[in-house]
């Protein structure tokens, strides 16, 4: 990332970012302004968090139908149902979240790990130390040594913490990718890097009622798009940057289709 006083803004004004963020703001508002978010909203930002988990899970490899993933209680089998619970639980943590997350990024993100791994892993939690195994089998980037993984996530969290005039979209994107980039911890990095983009689209401001599932938007978009965007990230190229921004957009915007095919569905069951 750039060493000027606030990077993200220079990201924002990449050229085509500027776009990407205003085609977003427009797609948010309009789904927003759904008649049936006036009576029904809870039920939007319920379904919101079932399709965002949903899609999170197929990124790691568990590619599991919808209905599977609101029918079943049990995700203590294998390993896709493990990481379908995994990405459940964030989603429901990742509200209780919110207020700590400018105060203290790195105590969130150690918080969204123990919660993504549970018991499976003995570093939940914590950061890998030099020499442990870290699993991320999607990702093919190369692995950034200890020292560097603890040097970028300190930079991140004080970019987090001394806040930006930049646009939420730009800064989710980053936080998305710096941590998609680092995998700091020894499993679940993607639950953990899509929770985190989460957690700043709703506290932004952006997605208040987090009714914008960018997890399910990145997997209809694909996972060899979703690699393909993030190796731009990982270039630092100002081009590679802008079509990781103009990527995360994309997901967001897919997510607020699938909300507004869910308004449109309890209109026409009111009606």
């Amino acid at each position: 990332m750039s060493t000027t006083s606030d990077p993200l803004v220079a990201l924002g004004a990449l050229p085509g970012v500027a776009d990407s963020v205003d085609s977003v703001r427009k797609a948010v508002d309009r789904v927003y302004g759904h008649r049936i978010m006036r009576r029904r909203s809870n039920e939007i930002t319920s379904e919101a968090a079932l399709r965002g988990a949903r899609g999170s899970a197929a990124l790691s490899g568990a590619e599991w139908a919808l209905e599977e993933v609101r029918r079943r209680s049990d995700f203590s089998g294998d390993g896709e149902a493990r990481t379908v619970g995994g990405a459940l639980r964030l989603t429901a943590e990742a509200g209780q979240l919110l207020s700590i997350w400018r105060q203290s990024p790195l105590r969130v993100l150690a918080r969204l790990h123990l919660v993504a791994a549970a018991d499976s892993v003995e570093a939940a939690g914590r950061p890998w130390l030099a020499g442990e195994p870290v699993e991320e089998p999607l990702i093919e980037l190369p692995l950034p040594d200890a020292d560097e993984v603890a040097g970028r996530l300190e930079g991140l969290s004080r970019l987090i913490s001394a806040g930006s005039s930049a646009p939420a979209l730009v800064t989710a994107a980053v936080v998305h990718g710096e941590l998609l980039s680092l995998r700091p911890f020894a499993s679940h990095n993607g639950l953990v890097a899509r929770a985190a983009e989460r957690i700043v689209l709703v506290g932004s401001g952006l997605d208040p009622k987090s009714i914008c599932p960018a997890e399910a938007g990145h997997a209809e978009l694909g996972r060899a798009a979703y690699v393909a965007a993030l190796d731009g990230y990982a270039s630092g190229t100002p081009d590679g940057m802008a079509a990781w921004i103009a990527h995360c957009g994309k997901a967001v915007e897919l997510g607020v289709r699938e909300s507004t095919a869910v308004c449109e569905a309890l209109q026409r069951g009111a009606a």
